[in-house]
């Protein structure tokens, strides 16, 4: 009965040679159509048929809101300890490990000196495949130390959240980046320097409720889930039915938690007129947003 069986190829023969198909094509996690995987990263890491926003690496994320070449990391040695000794099904250390060796990245996070159509900027960018864009004390303490070198130097902070919220490894602590960031981001404030937040899918928990919130504008990838807590805890607390959509940046910014709503393509594009109104400086001319391909396509 073995012809009953699916058999399941990555490669198939064309001629003399083999085609290697395997991850040509995606499937769209919203209208579950099957794209064709350059046509997505020509557009922006955007499903052309339904608009969907797939997520994008940090490193990505930099490339196309800064302008070319213009972007250097600073606080990149900086990196978790494990204090607690945290254990579940694996160790926080060996967890770090594997992150660390899957991303290339110390923690999930990148702050770096850039511009923006010839703006000087200081921006965070999280990066949500290092666990989930945690928030522990190394995200807390690099987007604090990004909003201290913006007020020092007078230039305009931008912090790009993608994250689950708070990093339970480390219990306490992670909790205490809230109040440090918030305060922070009040000396910032303070000192009249802008600050934008920008809100990704997902952006949750301790995260949305502390700095990405507070931004002087802040906006949001469309269809972006935003929130605190899941909406089955939501429900079962409040013991109401809840809106459809009630988390989507479209209902946050109907009912005035969000400035503007957003597409990837259109991004860089905005955030020049928002710090060109905020600062009164006059940027370069405007280029048309450009799609980042992925080393690996």
């Amino acid at each position: 009965m073995s012809w009953f069986r699916k058999q399941r190829r990555a490669k198939r023969p064309v001629g003399d040679r083999e085609l290697d198909t395997a991850g040509l094509w995606t499937k769209c996690n919203n209208c579950r159509e099957i794209v064709y995987r350059k046509e997505i990263l020509r557009n922006a890491s955007v499903c052309p048929k339904c608009g969907y926003h797939f997520r994008i690496s940090a490193v990505e994320r930099l490339t196309s809101l800064c302008d070319e070449g213009a972007w250097t990391e600073f606080d990149a040695d900086l990196a978790p300890v494990d204090r607690l000794q945290f254990r579940d099904q694996k160790r926080y250390t060996e967890r770090l490990a594997q992150y660390q060796e899957r991303t290339g990245l110390k923690d999930a996070i990148i702050t770096a000196d850039a511009r923006l159509h010839g703006l000087e900027i200081v921006i965070a960018v999280m990066e949500y495949s290092f666990m989930g864009g945690s928030m522990g004390s190394v995200v807390g303490e690099k987007i604090a130390r990004a909003a201290e070198r913006a007020g020092a130097r007078g230039v305009p902070l931008i912090v790009v959240s993608c994250s689950g919220g708070a990093r339970m490894q480390e219990g306490a602590q992670s909790l205490m980046q809230m109040a440090k960031i918030s305060a922070a981001l009040a000396r910032l404030q303070a000192a009249g320097v802008p600050f934008i937040s920008v809100l990704t899918d997902p952006t949750t928990g301790g995260v949305t409720a502390s700095y990405a919130m507070l931004g002087d504008v802040n906006i949001a990838e469309p269809r972006a889930l935003i929130g605190f807590a899941g909406p089955r805890v939501i429900e079962q607390t409040i013991r109401e039915k809840l809106p459809e959509g009630f988390q989507r940046s479209e209902f946050l910014l109907e009912h005035g938690m969000l400035d503007m709503v957003v597409p990837r393509s259109e991004l860089k594009a905005t955030l020049a007129m928002t710090l060109r109104h905020l600062t009164g400086k006059a940027t370069t001319r405007v280029e048309p947003a450009v799609a980042v391909e992925q080393a690996t396509s």
